[in-house]
């Protein structure tokens, strides 16, 4: 597993980060330590959680997640685990955050008191990477970044992050961290993959420039890109919960994801994959983290065995022939997701 530094910090991590939304929901307590423990073995050093989780998220759910990568970790050195979480963001009218009672504007109380509960819930008395889970742009960056500053100089945070941003929110951030001499942004967490390739453009510039790591989430493209939605929505998936449950919130979300579009880039995608002997999973993987802006790619998974597919990246390097031809099906079918959702912030 190969390192890689966060941003200008002096925090060194796997460039593949175990996720875990799926704790607590699709994953009872057993078989999320199960994956942990594997996902350690195999030499991730990096766990990424979230107020929040698990997804999708609601009132009597949230922070079962962070409570059971606490139980976890307690098993482990301290030190040798990097944990990251989040802190919850307003609803933007898209939902009311099942969080402090939907409050969660990125005010001094509401940070404060959030990485409060994390650290509970993780039972640890420090978060390595501590993140704004989407942006308040209702809010001055300096007065975000203030408080993330008054934790890290507490001990409670290493380093902050921001997700879900934008590129005038990350060089927004920039120029308030600069002006008023508080902590910067190290990282950025956003979803990447193979089938939303939009950081490729303006965000790989403010991270290259800025010093600043992306962090892509959902590189399997929730799942899409592993070939699982080809013959149809699969019982059990998170987007076949989606497409046939009430929210319409979810739905939308799902067919941003599954369309025909997405489904014949996978398909081409695969026939690659199949030709130089590897997964569809294994390529989308090892395509995320060939980036030079990118610190650690995040995997997800429901059970040890899908986490094994993604673990076949870990030495994989694509030549320079597969990238190529990788490209030709992104210019024939561009931007297969309708959008990202950061247009509506």
């Amino acid at each position: 597993m190969q390192q890689r530094r966060l941003g200008r910090s002096g925090i060194v991590v796997s460039d593949i980060c175990m996720g875990t939304m799926t704790f607590g929901l699709q994953c009872d307590e057993p078989t999320s330590h199960r994956i942990c423990d594997t996902a350690f073995d195999a030499g991730i050093d990096f766990f990424d959680a979230a107020e929040i989780y698990p997804v999708p998220p609601s009132a009597e759910r949230f922070g079962v997640t962070e409570e059971i990568v606490g139980r976890w970790l307690s098993t482990k050195p301290r030190d040798s685990v990097i944990i990251a979480t989040k802190v919850t963001g307003p609803g933007h009218g898209w939902f009311k955050p099942p969080v402090r009672h939907g409050k969660t504007a990125l005010d001094r109380n509401q940070i404060i008191r959030a990485c409060e509960d994390s650290l509970r819930r993780l039972d640890t008395d420090y978060i390595d990477l501590y993140q704004t889970h989407w942006p308040d742009h209702g809010m001055p960056y300096e007065e975000v970044l203030g408080v993330l500053t008054e934790l890290r100089d507490e001990g409670k945070v290493r380093v902050i992050g921001a997700s879900n941003e934008t590129c005038w929110g990350m060089m927004k951030a920039c120029w308030a961290a600069d002006v008023y001499d508080v902590d910067r942004y190290e990282t950025v967490q956003n979803n990447f993959s193979l089938i939303n390739r939009r950081c490729e453009s303006e965000l790989a510039q403010v991270c290259r420039r800025e010093g600043i790591s992306l962090l892509p989430y959902s590189p399997l493209g929730g799942g899409v890109l592993t070939g699982k939605y080809q013959d149809g929505p699969p019982p059990g998936a998170r987007f076949t919960d989606y497409l046939t449950g009430d929210g319409e919130r979810q739905k939308r979300m799902a067919k941003r994801f599954v369309n025909d579009r997405t489904l014949e880039t996978t398909r081409r995608l695969t026939e690659i994959a199949r030709g130089i002997g590897v997964s569809v999973t294994a390529l989308a993987v090892a395509w995320s983290r060939q980036h030079d802006f990118v610190a650690s790619t995040i995997i997800g998974a429901t059970s040890v065995e899908q986490l094994n597919e993604s673990l076949e990246a870990r030495d994989l390097i694509l030549s320079d022939e597969i990238l190529a031809r990788i490209d030709e099906v992104d210019f024939e079918i561009p931007t297969p997701m309708t959008e990202d959702g950061l247009r509506r912030l």
